[in-house]
């Protein structure tokens, strides 16, 4: 089963905390950096799909068109 979104920061903000504390041999670092990195690409991947389909809104005719901000 696929994590969520904030399954996966979450998971990722735990690992963070691990590194900082320095209490984690070499090798556990690696395989956590590693986790990390493969984590914080799902999120990414997650948040450009996001992103991609709040810009998209429905026209009145049913079509799709790229949401822009109006300054």
């Amino acid at each position: 089963m696929e994590k969520t979104f904030e399954e996966s920061l979450q998971e990722l903000e735990v690992i963070i905390k691990e590194l900082e504390q320095g209490n984690v041999d070499l090798e556990k670092s690696i395989q956590k950096y590693s986790e990390a990195m493969k984590l914080a690409k799902i999120c990414g991947d997650k948040l450009t799909n996001a992103t991609n389909e709040v810009n998209k809104i429905l026209k009145e005719n049913g079509e799709l068109e790229d949401f822009e901000i109006e300054s």
